[in-house]
């Protein structure tokens, strides 16, 4: 019982304070090579065939949220875009048509991901706490900026798919070593990106993220938080292959039992199929929702670049031999694909504590609204603790 009994002090405050809130689920995409495609020609349209800006076109599918990710210094190699620059270009635009913003910090001048985390050029040779006051410099530069033109962004990302760590080598997972000692650079520089961006935006989600939804992801974020790690949110990558019912269903467990385990909403950050499929590609997104939407723990989900089409690929994609990117969503007219269609479904809300007693209003010891002719055991009714029988 004595468990009970701290839940309802916790709870209680909360629920005479105010109204009842709940974050929306997040339906969006991440759109970051859209204002490159732009530039290079390429052009988007709705189902009509109108002519669409992209932000306006998203909210048109339905999304009601943009993840953007920012480098540090692109324009020496890849070229002037994903900097700070461009991505406030594209922020404007998403926050007049009232979209939300997830913003990702990639600390790097190029892509980072489980397989590359390179140092950016303007940091080499810093360090460790060099390199700590410039990730948190860094970090609250672009958010300021953000800020300063009313623009606060719900959720921000403090490094991208970071399993091996992130600003290497200084914050470079070591496997060698045993413990929370193997995390301690990482833990060092996420942190200092933690720290900053409730700098700037104290009620922001700060995200966590890594790859491979469908795997048991537990222990990384035990071993992370038990060095000193710090997170409002988890966030995964989740890119559904062949076997793609049973991987949807193993995300979707994943983002159950990690939300359960860590007390912090889940959020798929990453997801797309193959365009080679659009009927196929719809399928799966459909299933995804399904199995993740009704979830409490489940805060959202973000296409990954749904707008590419036509085999369109950065001119930096040439020099490095690259193919282009295969799971965009868009027709090859430039119209979005079946893809997307789960997300023109109404969203619905994550359960967050309660902020006011409503009249006979019921809640669970988790603050979910709950039916008081169905609850059984202990709850709360009008700020009251009760026993249902």
């Amino acid at each position: 019982m004595k468990k009970y009994f701290l839940a309802l002090l916790t709870l209680l405050p909360a629920i005479s304070a105010g109204a009842q809130t709940a974050d929306p689920f997040a339906c969006g995409a991440d759109v970051s090579w859209c204002s490159e495609m732009e530039a290079d020609g390429k052009r988007f349209y709705n189902a009509a065939g109108e002519e669409t800006e992209m932000m306006a076109l998203m909210k048109q599918i339905g999304m009601n949220a943009i993840r953007l990710r920012v480098w540090v210094n692109p324009e020496k190699a890849y070229g002037a875009w994903c900097d700070k620059a461009d991505v406030l270009a594209k922020a404007r635009r998403a926050h007049q048509q009232g979209l939300s913003l997830l913003i990702d910090f990639h600390y790097s001048d190029f892509f980072a991901d489980p397989g590359r985390q390179d140092k950016p050029s303007a940091w080499a040779g810093y360090s460790m706490d060099e390199l700590k006051k410039a990730v948190a410099d860094h970090t609250r530069d672009v958010l300021q900026a953000l800020k300063d033109e009313g623009i606060e962004p719900r959720w921000v990302q403090v490094g991208n798919e970071t399993r091996q760590g992130m600003v290497w080598d200084n914050g470079k997972i070591d496997w060698n070593k045993s413990g929370s000692a193997r995390y301690t650079g990482y833990v060092a520089l996420s942190n200092a990106g933690y720290e900053a961006v409730h700098e700037v935006l104290p009620e922001a989600k700060v995200i966590v993220h890594i790859d491979k939804g469908p795997d048991d992801n537990a222990w990384f974020y035990r071993e992370f938080k038990a060095a000193g790690g710090k997170f409002d949110m988890i966030g995964l990558s989740h890119y559904p292959e062949s076997n793609w019912k049973n991987e949807n269903t193993k995300t979707a467990n994943n983002v159950k039992s990690l939300g359960q385990t860590f007390g912090v909403p889940v959020m798929i950050v990453e997801t797309g199929y193959s365009a080679s499929n659009e009927s196929l590609a719809e399928q799966v997104m459909t299933d995804l929702f399904a199995k993740t939407q009704s979830l409490e723990q489940c805060a959202g989900i973000f296409y990954w670049e749904p707008e590419v089409y036509g085999w369109w690929k950065p001119a930096y994609y040439s020099k490095l031999g690259w193919n282009a990117y295969g799971k965009g969503a868009f027709t090859s007219e430039g119209k979005p694909s079946k893809a997307l269609s789960p997300f023109n479904s109404e969203a619905t809300a994550i359960a967050t504590l309660p902020t006011s007693r409503e009249a006979a209003a019921v809640y669970d010891l988790s603050g979910r609204r709950v039916k008081s002719e169905s609850q059984k055991g202990i709850c709360i009714v009008e700020g009251k603790k009760m026993l249902k029988q």
